[in-house]
């Protein structure tokens, strides 16, 4: 095998052939020719004083030195491919945990490292443990990951008044906690627990894939426990899971709408093995109000007026939300389902400011009259001062 020496594991977080400005199935002659150019471009001989073509040349160096070795290019794409899948994977593709043939990242790094091997000092364990997330040094046991906790659903219901102004209410909670008997390990109290046969105290088993390599998986038995009880505890049945009561302090902002969605960060069920907390989405439900209706960031309101204020106008006082009165003009010949904006006296918007109040006018027809206003209505009516309101509905339907 040649020599790796010199290989680094940051390489993997590099795309040599995007430096060099070529494909990735870009033939050596290509890689040269590339090469060339892009060092006779950026050689820091013509050009002292650029710093960025100083570094470009080093870049440009680099990435060479690497596609442009045949042996060393075809270990790069492996491990670039490696990279680029994620995951957990052991000490080799193949190789270094008892595996026959494949790529192995071991002897790739051995000239660095030392000792290298799947269970040895400076090997890939060392050098790509945080770069991968997941290379193990044979079955050693590792401390389970901190898992987020499940997020929490829950509906509040809330006045109009209060989905205007905002609110802060009090939310009774029922979320996923450790088991208060067990404390989440999911064995009997007292009793002591064995290192998991499966896994062998790992917490992962070896899923084998397809060109030789192995991706770690959380172990079916112990569900990454490492530990395992012969005698599960009574309360929980084994699953190390409860169910914890709670209150807390939910502010509704102002101009909240009837099925939001609200989503309080860190206030869903807690986190396992010190991962932090889920988030609570609280679905407000909020009650009509006997007055008050609501268009977007707009507030309505139906405003009944009589005959005669419609027809001769009138300043008609409406009430306001959370508010004193306000005077509206209404013109004279106003009809029936006119409406009017007050102008500020709506919902609060997001921005802070206010939407506005329509005011919708309602001609109120009296069921009954009294003489005095019934002779009012019939003199009105003699007096002929206002046009057959139906003179053209039947010629218009007869010529359609």
């Amino acid at each position: 095998m040649a020599t790796t020496e010199g290989f680094r594991a940051d390489w993997a977080q590099k795309d040599f052939y995007a430096e060099l400005g070529v494909k990735k199935d870009a033939t050596t002659a290509e890689i040269k020719k590339a090469y060339r150019k892009l060092a006779r471009t950026n050689h820091p001989d013509s050009n002292p004083d650029d710093t960025a073509k100083h570094e470009k040349f080093k870049a440009v160096a680099e990435a060479y030195d690497v596609v442009g070795d045949p042996e060393k290019r075809k270990k790069y794409d492996e491990m670039r491919e490696l990279y680029g899948s994620g995951g957990g994977f052991r000490g080799g593709f193949g190789g270094g945990a008892g595996g026959g043939g494949g790529f192995n990242l071991d002897d790739l790094l051995r000239d660095r490292g030392g000792a290298g091997g799947a269970g040895g000092a400076g090997g890939v364990g060392d050098l790509f443990g945080d770069l991968f997330g997941g290379f193990g040094r044979g079955r050693q046991q590792t401390q389970p990951r901190p898992q987020k906790g499940s997020d929490a659903e829950t509906t509040a219901t809330i006045s109009f008044d209060d989905a205007i102004e905002g609110v802060t209410i009090s939310l009774r909670l029922t979320s996923d906690a450790p088991c208060p008997d067990c404390q989440g390990t999911g064995g009997k109290p007292g009793t002591k627990p064995r290192i998991c046969p499966e896994c062998e105290g790992a917490g992962y088993t070896v899923n084998t894939m397809g060109g030789g390599f192995s991706v770690n998986e959380t172990c079916p038995r112990c569900g990454g426990r490492q530990l395992i009880y012969d005698e599960a505890c009574p309360t929980c049945h084994g699953s190390g899971h409860g169910l914890s009561s709670r209150s807390i302090q939910a502010r509704i902002p102002a101009g909240v709408k009837d099925g939001q969605r609200i989503r309080l960060k860190g206030k869903g069920s807690a986190g396992v093995n010190g991962g932090p907390a889920g988030d609570l989405y609280v679905t407000v439900k909020v009650t009509p109000h006997r007055l008050f209706g609501r268009r977007g960031d707009n507030l309505t309101l139906d405003v009944p007026i009589s005959f005669d204020e419609a027809a001769l106008g009138a300043d008609v006082r409406i009430p306001t939300l959370g508010g004193g009165p306000v005077t509206v003009k209404v013109p004279a010949g106003t009809p029936n389902g006119r409406t009017f904006r007050v102008r500020g006296k709506g919902s609060r918007k997001k921005d802070g400011t206010m939407g506005d109040l329509l005011a919708t006018v309602v001609v109120h027809t009296p069921g009954t009259l009294n003489a005095e206003a019934r002779a009012a209505v019939e003199a009105y009516r003699a007096a002929g001062n206002e046009p057959h309101l139906r003179a053209n509905l039947f010629s218009e339907a007869a010529g359609s």
